[in-house]
């Protein structure tokens, strides 16, 4: 049985501007006041695990102990099944530059290390998203959305972020990269992981 989210603030763990205007989108017909990690001042705990789940945790626990309030996380990232799961938890690190993030760069890491397996076609990936719903007591609720697709070359489309330009879900013919906002968000990992959250503790 999940717990219900009674309480009437909830915060997100996430610098990034676009999650949280999402996010309080998503919850603003459940009456809940959602406010941002920069707005209570919390820095990015370091992440440690090896899985999207342990890192969700690690995030939720770190904010929930700084602030008493309960707490929303997610860990997301894509897995390239001929890559072993690759980049997985490490999606961001390989965009890493030492001076902010190159996703094109991760891309064509990306794309070199397929052709260097000479993985077959098609090189099937899956967007993976893990949300940890904690509460003050260490209570959770645990959501995952997936969103299982191919990754193709040359990178097509300026939408979206991240991978996007490279990975084209199951059953279209768009990448992210190509699609419209509203498109990509109807159908994403987020949107997936998001709507079982809203399933299981809100509505």
């Amino acid at each position: 049985m999940r717990r219900r989210f009674a309480d009437k603030r909830l915060l997100v763990a996430t610098h990034n501007a676009g999650k949280l205007s999402e996010m309080r989108a998503l919850l603003a017909p459940y009456g809940v006041d959602v406010i941002g990690a920069a707005e209570a001042g919390l820095a990015e705990p370091v992440e440690t695990e090896d899985n999207f789940l342990g890192n969700a945790r690690i995030k939720a626990r770190a904010a929930v102990a700084a602030t008493g309030l309960p707490v929303l996380a997610d860990d997301s990232g894509i897995s390239v099944d001929a890559l072993g799961g690759a980049p997985g938890v490490y999606t961001a690190d390989w965009a890493e530059t030492g001076n902010g993030r190159d996703f094109g760069m991760a891309m064509e890491r990306t794309w070199r290390e397929l052709e260097e397996r000479a993985a077959p076609e098609p090189r099937s990936a899956q967007f993976r998203c893990t949300l940890v719903l904690m509460w003050p007591d260490g209570h959770d609720e645990v959501f995952e959305g997936v969103l299982p697709g191919r990754v193709v070359w040359p990178p097509r489309g300026a939408e979206g972020h991240g991978y996007d330009p490279i990975f084209m879900p199951d059953g279209h013919q768009l990448t992210l990269g190509e699609m419209p906002a509203a498109m990509k968000n109807s159908l994403s990992h987020r949107a997936l992981a998001v709507a079982k959250l809203i399933e299981g503790c809100f509505a």
